[in-house]
């Protein structure tokens, strides 16, 4: 097992409005599933230099979360450009940039859909 963790998905009750968010928050491009049957879109990933994807869902089996398990987003080089952006799009920060002393920086906030998600870096 090289990777714990393998995918997951963020779900969203406003499909578009996610989508807009995380677009904007990671200055990327969400790629829609191609099945129209379902609202479902792939967040970047290179699994090819080792990294695991995830995904936006909306549907019935899709519920946000204030708690349980914490997903931790890719925060680049430093996590305070991406979390810069956060409120900007509709998003709350609630932990800024945090220390978390040899592992680098975390940071954590709730998106659209009122979801609590973090960003983690190294710098």
């Amino acid at each position: 097992m090289v990777n714990t963790l393998n995918w997951f998905e963020i779900p969203a009750t406003d499909f578009k409005r996610a989508k807009t968010f995380y677009a904007k928050v990671l200055d990327a491009q969400i790629q829609d599933d191609s099945n129209p049957a379902r609202q479902y879109a792939y967040l970047p990933s290179d699994p090819q230099k080792g990294g695991f994807g995830g995904a936006i869902g909306c549907g019935e089996n899709f519920v946000p979360a204030m708690t349980g398990t914490t997903i931790y987003l890719d925060g680049g080089n430093d996590l305070s450009v991406p979390l810069g952006r956060v409120e900007s799009a509709g998003g709350t920060v609630i932990l800024p940039k945090t220390a978390i002393g040899a592992n680098g920086f975390i940071a954590l906030f709730i998106d659209t859909e009122g979801n609590k998600v973090g960003f983690h870096s190294i710098g």
